[in-house]
């Protein structure tokens, strides 16, 4: 039988793995999920990292390892580790990096979300990160907030790769949309070659449901039931496809448009939407349905694990992506008309991803001070 994740890469979309740890580096996980699943990348955040920091004993030695060379500070610590563990990545993507074209391929590693809100603190980071990776195949994911948009745009006029993340709103994906084209006229102008140049923009997905779904739930316990309510169950679990479907529209809609056309005739690549958070929440929905329901060319689809293995052993591969575009639109406004606020929700959003992200990356901080001072009271 064919397998629904190799399968994917026939429908024009891209599978990359939502995890890093060091253990599928060394034992040749990673390489299995490259050669038999067809993965072609990889995406890390702090939440990832803490929990392969933090939880038993594969990263001790390491740890152990670097503080015989002297003492750090868990910030120091935690950046060798990781930027080791992601140029081991980088490498074990190389192969398809170079199939490809450098098409795909990519490993993604994160400025700190302390800097979401901190356009010039963001770019010296990125900058930073960019040369200490040293992967022509790496992407520095920024956060698409409003300081991150014009941070998006420097860096990818300086040829860096980047991945935006936070993407909840399609006026938020528009944003950052222009600022990779204006980064990439930018980089073209001053005689770069812009092929070399790739992003992908990170459209969250399941939390929009998360949200949208318990106002719905509260609505539905507090009133009696009506034609409201009916209207309002039959929304539950569609919006979030209905909103990344509408984003769709809009980037094809960016690249038949005539300021692409000439930075596609000299050779950029596309700035693909990428669908992250695509573990499903709600234990009533179908455990890939944010995997069935997105899939569409030009695309990248970043799974956790689990995700990951539900798809390959009964995933639909289907062009879903672009079909009932009219009946999302309809459920969109819909929406707005019984007065769900799509728009209040993914602002919301971003705000609540940055404060989760900053969390996950205290506490990751705090599991890199716990571990070195176990290690040292070890030695």
């Amino acid at each position: 039988m064919t397998n629904p994740l190799r399968a994917l890469e026939t429908a024009g979309q891209a599978v990359w793995l939502d995890y890093l740890h060091r253990q599928i580096l060394d034992d040749g996980e990673l390489a299995r999920l490259i050669d038999q699943d067809g993965v072609t990348g990889l995406t890390s955040n702090p939440s990832i990292f803490e929990k392969a920091i933090g939880d038993g004993d594969a990263y001790d030695a390491r740890i152990q390892a670097e503080l015989k060379r002297g003492s750090l500070a868990p910030m120091a610590l935690y950046e060798r580790i990781a930027i080791a563990d992601i140029q081991a990545a980088a490498d074990i993507f190389r192969p398809t990096f170079d199939r490809l074209g450098g098409r795909d391929g990519f490993v993604s590693l994160e400025v700190s979300p302390t800097l979401a809100n901190d356009t010039e603190g963001t770019i010296a980071e990125a900058r930073r990160l960019w040369g200490a990776v040293g992967r022509p195949n790496l992407m520095i994911k920024v956060p698409g907030t409003p300081a991150g948009v014009p941070a998006i745009r420097q860096l990818v006029g300086e040829g860096i790769n980047i991945n935006v993340t936070l993407l909840f709103g399609v006026d938020a994906y528009l944003a950052v949309a222009d600022a990779h084209m204006a980064g990439l006229e930018a980089f073209k102008a001053g005689g770069g070659d812009i092929s070399l140049v790739h992003g992908v923009a990170s459209f969250f997905v399941s939390r929009i449901d998360t949200k949208i779904d318990g106002a719905i739930d509260a609505r539905l316990q507090a009133n009696p039931p009506t034609d409201a309510a009916v209207r309002l169950r039959r929304l539950r679990g569609r919006i979030a496809i209905a909103n990344a479907k509408r984003a769709y529209q809009r980037y094809l809609e960016l690249i038949e448009g005539p300021r692409w056309k000439p930075l596609a005739a000299a050779g950029a690549p596309p700035q693909r939407l990428l669908w992250a958070s695509t573990g499903v929440k709600d234990p009533a929905y179908p455990d890939t349905l944010y995997i069935d329901s997105l899939i569409g060319p030009d695309t990248v689809n970043t799974m956790p694990p689990k995700t990951m293995d539900a798809f390959r052993d009964h995933g639909t591969v289907a062009p879903s992506l672009t079909d009932a575009v009219a009946e999302a639109e309809h459920d969109l406004a819909e929406a707005q008309g019984l007065g769900l606020d799509l728009d209040g929700v993914t602002d919301a959003l971003v705000v609540e991803g940055v404060e989760l992200f900053a969390k996950a990356f205290d506490e990751l901080l705090r599991a890199v001070a716990a571990k070195s001072r176990q290690m040292a009271g070890a030695a």
